[in-house]
């Protein structure tokens, strides 16, 4: 809630989310759903103003001060800070990648050990470490299958000794509670191979194992070693101000060795650094001094033993029950409800005098919505559009009644072209050009023309020379890249600033035949959607802090794909539109109008988005959505839904397609991987939609 102005803060994760191991335990034995583990990204950088790119970083230049993203490509930092933890995953063990799971990173070991629990496989484990994260793993494994009925047998092995650092008295209670949980504990061996159903040991030995769980060791990211920074055994070497070797380069948590003060790899170190990595580099963007990082010496450890128990260790001081856990369970919820119970920012006041009517519309404490939720009703629009008059003929030029697009008659070659602009509704520049490209792109897949040229226009906020340098090569990249695939190329464009980051493309399409229009639906056809609805609503929660990261992810993936592919395999279709602003009912309107025919609708048929569905029934609405509605809803009888109102950005497209067709093309459809969908039938009658 203290942005620093005129700094762009960027967070690049793998997923949307990040998971608080501290409560792994909890999750294992049952204590704790999954979701309860997870700090959801996607909403703490929109509250706190950060962008955020999901993807894996795997290289730094640090000449050209920039972070590489596997699959995107470069990142341009001034201050970096690393904090990727570590890994768990063994090597050199023969067969452990094909049949062994990590403790480390969470996200798949959450999943294996999900489906595991609810097999019905021989409940044998081996846990390969034998530290307090491997003890306290096999203890709440073990907990969660005698619940189930599952009779478990889980073994420990490690190849030095057990709960090595841990205050004797402590490391007695535990070893006590495995031998009273019949936990068998393999000590100074190693594991030599893993199978699917055992575990080879160094001695010869072989116990079984269905399920095979490494924690052993704190093993750093091989891709750091190429970074050229200092490191010790793997691990970057900071100062007491967690600096690097590189001015430039910040590294805390796990990935990080505090060279002034040797710790073990906790997270309450990593937690207790945040405040001192925060004001330094507060201090490198806009001056001022450093602050130094005083670790404490040692730290409670506090150590599930499966039931809800456990025990705690300090300064050699040992305690243990109940009660102790309730205590480790209250740390843990308060921890993460800071995260997650996001205060509420003030609306800004309205200015004094104002004139009428700018109350009803300022005074609304919904932002306005972004993407195809920022457009003109459809009624207002259409009003001033009717008005126009007087404008030449050219016999060239074909304006379709009811298209977005037009088609130019160049000597015997005739050419496609359309229009289309956004608001930016994510602070991923990148993400925004694809999903962009694709949102204008729309109109010419829809007709059935073949993408040619693109012309940009791109009105970037006020900002330093070299964020615009970095924020241009951002939007160009990802735009380049939907175009290049789709066969296009960009021509050239126009930028200046502005308030707001928007980007829109004039695009041009080739047309080998005659164009796919609105008319031309016959009744008996079948409607077809090849995406999902829903993006309007979510992007509504998402800026409320409302929707789920995960949610948002997939929407942002999905809107981000070409549909070149897809346009390909409608071609059948005999009127075709791409579902944008004006929703479902809007653009089918559009068709039923052209064609002259109705349609029945089949609502349970129609895809949406996972997430859409939960943020339209706690009454989220994107703010174009009520327009929609007005502008429609008298047109549509039966089931009342407020999905066929919603705006659309890079919707799907809709085609109509003969009955004869209908199978062929959901089959082609479905290898692409499109979620199409036949979402009703184009019937005899009046332009008006009936929905069962």
């Amino acid at each position: 809630m203290r942005p620093l102005p005129g700094a762009r803060l960027t967070v690049i994760n793998p997923e949307p989310t990040a998971p608080y191991t501290g409560m792994l335990p909890g999750h294992v034995a049952g204590h704790y759903p999954r979701e309860a583990l997870d700090i959801d990204l996607v909403r703490l950088c929109r509250f706190a103003g950060a962008r955020l790119i999901l993807g894996r970083a795997d290289a730094i230049d640090r000449n050209a001060k920039q972070v590489h993203i596997t699959g995107r490509g470069e990142i341009a930092y001034d201050v970096a800070s690393i904090d990727v933890g570590i890994t768990s995953d063994p090597t050199g063990i023969a067969g452990f990648d094909d049949h062994g799971v990590a403790a480390k990173p969470l996200g798949r070991f959450a999943d294996e050990w999900a489906e595991f629990l609810a097999g019905d496989s021989e409940a044998t484990v081996a846990v390969i470490g034998a530290g307090v994260g491997g003890v306290e793993l096999a203890m709440a494994m073990h907990h969660a299958l005698d619940s189930a009925g599952r009779n478990p047998n889980i073994a420990v092995i490690d190849r030095g000794s057990a709960l090595s650092g841990l205050a004797s008295r402590a490391r007695d209670v535990i070893l006590r509670t495995l031998r009273e949980r019949k936990i068998r504990l393999i000590e100074n061996t190693g594991v030599a191979a893993v199978g699917a159903t055992d575990v080879s040991l160094d001695n010869g030995l072989t116990i079984a194992a269905t399920l095979t769980v490494a924690t052993a060791g704190a093993r750093p990211w091989r891709w750091l070693s190429d970074c050229g920074l200092e490191m010790t055994d793997g691990f970057i070497d900071v100062d007491e101000t967690l600096r690097s070797s590189d001015p430039a380069i910040y590294a805390v948590g796990d990935c990080a060795n505090l060279t002034f003060a040797q710790r073990p790899k906790a997270g309450v170190y990593a937690v207790r650094a945040a405040p001192v990595l925060e004001a330094n580099l507060r201090a490198d963007l806009s001056g001022g001094a450093s602050r130094t990082f005083r670790p404490q010496a040692d730290y409670i450890k506090l150590i599930s033993l499966g039931k809800k128990a456990a025990v705690g260790e300090k300064w050699g001081i040992t305690f243990t029950g109940e009660r102790l856990w309730k205590i480790k369970d209250r740390i843990d919820r308060k921890f993460m409800n800071k995260l997650s119970q996001l205060p509420a920012m003030p609306p800004p006041k309205l200015p004094s005098p104002m004139a009428a009517g700018v109350r009803a519309e300022v005074g609304n404490t919904q932002p306005m919505c972004a993407g195809c939720g920022s457009k003109v009703g459809r009624v207002p629009l259409m009003r001033a559009l009717s008005r126009l008059s007087g404008a030449p003929e050219r016999p060239d030029v074909t304006q379709l009644d009811g298209d977005d697009a037009a088609v130019l008659s160049i000597g015997s070659a005739k050419q496609v072209i359309s229009v289309d602009h956004l608001r930016a509704f994510t602070d991923d520049p990148f993400i925004f050009a694809r999903i962009t490209a694709c949102h204008a792109l729309g109109d010419i897949w829809a007709m059935g023309a073949r993408p040619q040229a693109a012309l940009a226009t791109l009105i970037l906020p006020r900002m330093s020379e070299a964020l615009q340098e970095r924020w241009v090569a951002e939007i160009m990249e990802g735009s380049a890249a939907v175009l290049h695939e789709a066969g296009a190329v960009i021509a050239g464009g126009h930028t200046t600033m502005g308030a707001e980051l928007t980007l829109g493309f004039t695009v041009t399409g080739l047309l080998d035949g005659p164009p796919i229009t609105h008319s031309g639906a016959k009744p008996g056809d079948a409607l077809v959607l090849t995406r999902p609805l829903g993006s309007g609503a979510l992007l509504a929660a998402e800026m409320q802090l409302k929707a789920r990261g995960e949610d948002i992810a997939g929407l942002l993936a999905e809107m981000a794909k070409p549909q070149n592919k897809v346009a390909e395999l409608m071609t059948a279709a005999r009127a075709m539109t791409d579902v944008t602003g004006f929703g479902l009912a809007g653009h089918l309107l559009n068709i039923l109008d052209a064609s002259g025919v109705g349609a029945d609708l089949f609502l349970d048929s129609i895809p949406v988005y996972p997430g859409a569905r939960e943020a339209l029934d706690s009454g989220v609405r994107s703010t174009l959505a009520p327009a929609n509605k007005a502008a429609t809803s008298a047109r549509l009888s039966g089931i009342e839904s407020d999905i066929l109102y919603d705006p659309q950005t890079a919707g799907g497209l809709l085609g109509a397609i003969p009955a004869s067709a209908l199978e062929r093309t959901l089959s082609a459809l479905a290898s692409v991987g499109a979620k199409a969908e036949q979402i009703g039938t184009v019937t005899d009658g009046p332009p008006e939609i009936k929905v069962t």
